[in-house]
């Protein structure tokens, strides 16, 4: 087997939930759950996706969120076992597939204006 099709049969066999279509600008709550010791707990982790990069089972997303007056920002693949459930919150209004200038605006610039249905 060539390392081309070893790739895809792994790619393959990764099975991914399915989870509700968002894009860059979308406030989205990723419900990740967290090993410590013996015990497990479920995390929320509620953002703004400023990307989704990569196809398939190398797929990832970058969600941000602001605490404590901090900028955080943290990487998930979307075929994460670890990942229980990605909520929908808002559908943002933005023009680009990656975000990035959110990083530089604080307060109310950095608002996305909601997609309205």
């Amino acid at each position: 087997m060539s390392k081309s099709a070893l790739l895809q049969f792994v790619e393959e066999s990764v099975e991914t939930k399915k989870y509700p279509a968002f894009k860059a600008g979308d406030t989205v709550t990723v419900k990740y759950k967290i090993k410590e010791g013996s015990k497990e707990r479920i995390q929320n982790f509620q953002g703004v996706v400023l990307q989704r990069s990569g196809s398939a089972s190398t797929e990832t997303f970058t969600v941000r969120k602001i605490s404590n007056n901090i900028g955080v920002e943290r990487i998930f693949p979307i075929a994460s076992p670890n990942i229980d459930d990605i909520v929908l919150n808002r559908r943002g209004v933005v023009r680009r597939a990656r975000i990035f200038y959110l990083r530089g605006l604080k307060g109310k610039k950095a608002r996305i204006k909601e997609k309205r249905f």
